[in-house]
């Protein structure tokens, strides 16, 4: 079986090193890596300056010639390893990486931007334009804000404002109010608060109005402030003795002591 040209090739270039450097130094002993590396660089040279036969030229000479002209430089920052990251900015202006939010410019509200993760940096892009970027940060459910991504304080979007949030809170019940009042005055900004906030109040798709006020009491009390929390409650039907107690509909009691309405007119 006929072996590939460029293995071939490889095996030829390690064994002229071979005989050039390894065969040549087999005998000597070194007391330093120093000492072997000087060796070891001496022979390099001359093996690089000698002639080859069937080209008449040395590899040194060919280096000069052909590849270093084609060289470029080296660039300006060392190879750093990243990883990319599809993400869609939410209604409060921020994306979610490995656990963390970064916000982004508030004109990108619901657009899809890429994420360019590396151990120290968070860079984000909108259609290959550099939008945003932040140290990265470790810490999980925390936000990093820039001051200039926010809008301004007269300025509101999507239709969703605090106080329409608290609107459609209070609608729920006073323990659905009183938690999305919690969350919002939690965040060093309101709009940080209103992710968790937009998802309690659609949980009442699922779940219905009764059960989400008494996930929401259950949450106050037990100091469970946020979406993932609630839903928990929901989820696993730790709501139950938070519920409203329906009556029976069942008739009267008909007794002859028992006085009717009727008694006292």
């Amino acid at each position: 079986m006929r072996r590939p040209r460029d293995k071939a090739k490889v095996e030829v270039a390690v064994q002229v090193v071979e005989r050039g450097v390894l065969a040549k130094l087999r005998r000597r002993r070194f007391f330093s890596l120093g000492e072997l590396n000087a060796a070891i660089g001496e022979l390099i040279d001359e093996l690089n300056a000698r002639t080859m036969r069937r080209i008449g030229s040395s590899r040194r000479a060919l280096f000069e010639a052909i590849e270093r002209p084609a060289l470029q430089p080296l660039p300006a920052e060392p190879f750093e390893y990243a990883e990319w990251k599809r993400c869609r900015a939410g209604l409060d202006y921020h994306i979610e990486v490995h656990g963390h939010w970064y916000s982004v410019p508030y004109r990108l509200i619901r657009e899809v931007v890429e994420a360019r993760v590396t151990d120290r940096t968070v860079e984000v892009f909108h259609h290959g334009v550099r939008v945003a970027v932040h140290v990265r940060n470790p810490m999980r459910h925390r936000h990093t804000t820039v001051p200039d991504h926010m809008p301004s304080a007269h300025r509101r979007y999507a239709d969703w404002t605090p106080a329409r949030l608290r609107r459609e809170a209070t609608r729920i019940g006073p323990a659905t109010a009183h938690l999305v009042e919690l969350i919002l005055a939690a965040k060093p900004h309101p709009e940080q608060g209103f992710r968790a906030c937009l998802g309690i109040l659609r949980l009442v798709r699922s779940y219905g109005t009764d059960r989400v006020e008494a996930a929401c009491q259950r949450g106050i009390d037990i100091g469970a402030r946020t979406y993932g929390s609630v839903a928990s409650i929901l989820r696993n039907n730790l709501d139950r003795a938070y519920r409203p107690q329906s009556m029976p509909d069942v008739p009267p009691i008909q007794h002859g002591n028992i006085r009717g309405g009727g008694y006292y007119h």
